[in-house]
């Protein structure tokens, strides 16, 4: 397993992170067991979660997945760098979601229960909440971490200028502020490439990638439909975005094909390759799905099928950061 700095820390984490959306419902708790063991022993040290994920059971299952495997055996919870989230609806309560000070650290001691641990590594918030104040979201994250029970703060789903006035607002606070932000980037989906990427570049924030085969999309959809093989890339995102890009998507598979080269370990391996990328959440299901994605980070993409992949899903306008990528 390669593993990289996140951004500008010393935190080391490895280029693929077990994500662990299907853990409850799609993956039950014996076989999570299993997917994080297999894991572990492939080098595959970071583990990324949210505070609602497990929602098919209940919101919180999938952190009591995670801490009910850490408790299984001592000094694992010290090889894993434990990443989880904060923000989205835990209930019907006006201050059960969002950012504010109170739900930050109410949530953040019932993720630490959940988890069976007295800190996390990387504490995420899942989307930013444009109706609370930067001086207030630091002052619940200095708190954290000042008390030890959060040791990096980072985002998701943020747009690039949000990165900034994180940033800056941090800078004023002579805090860390932000190390990392997770978003969606895939061939299908290369907005990030505009300003979310180039923003946390220059801001020191390493790149967590979520959703780099677009929910399955580019997992070889087609051909698991027709062996009745496809599960996650038969439903939600995927399966709205093959209806628009049905005739790409077929052939993407058969220019891998031509190749020799499956399309889910192309379409990662693309993913990682990328400019400021530092790692890809992957949602394995089984640990052979985990050893395609490994491969995925070991075999170098042949250029004649780089530049194919290119062709059928170019970049945004001319490519690269905005505003150049507008002009005509």
């Amino acid at each position: 397993m390669i593993h990289t700095q996140l951004g500008r820390t010393g935190l080391r984490i490895s280029r693929l992170v077990l994500g662990t959306v299907n853990f409850g419902g799609r993956v039950e708790e014996p076989e999570a067991h299993r997917l994080m063991d297999h894991a572990l022993a492939l080098g595959v040290n970071t583990v990324d979660t949210a505070n609602t994920y497990g929602w098919r059971v209940h919101k919180g299952h999938t952190e009591e997945v995670i801490g009910r495997w850490l408790a299984q055996r001592p000094g694992r919870r010290d090889q894993v760098v434990l990443a989880t989230k904060v923000g989205d609806p835990m209930g019907d309560g006006p201050n059960d979601q969002g950012l504010s000070a109170r739900n930050i650290v109410a949530s953040c001691e019932a993720s630490l229960r959940r988890l069976g641990t007295d800190h996390i590594d990387l504490y995420q918030m899942h989307h930013v909440d444009r109706s609370v104040g930067w001086d207030e979201v630091w002052q619940a994250m200095d708190l954290l971490v000042g008390q030890g029970k959060v040791r990096y703060v980072g985002s998701s789903n943020f747009a690039g200028w949000d990165i900034a006035s994180a940033q800056e607002a941090a800078r004023r606070r002579h805090t860390l502020g932000l190390v990392s932000e997770q978003c969606v980037y895939n061939l299908v989906t290369r907005h990030a490439e505009l300003e979310v990427i180039p923003a946390a570049v220059a801001n020191g924030l390493g790149v967590l990638v979520w959703s780099p085969l677009h929910g399955g999309l580019l997992s070889g959809v087609l051909r698991k439909t027709r062996e009745h093989d496809a599960v996650k890339s038969a439903q939600g995102r995927a399966a709205e975005a093959l209806a628009r890009h049905r005739d790409t998507v077929e052939a993407y598979e058969k220019l891998c094909a031509e190749h020799g080269t499956d399309p889910a370990q192309a379409g990662l391996a693309w993913t990682l390759e990328r400019p400021g990328v530092s790692a890809a959440v992957i949602g394995p299901r089984t640990e052979q799905h985990l050893d395609g994605a490994l491969a995925a980070l070991t075999t170098p993409l042949p250029e004649p099928l780089r530049a194919g992949m290119e062709r059928l899903f170019p970049p945004i306008g001319r490519g690269g950061q905005a505003p150049d990528a507008w002009l005509s």
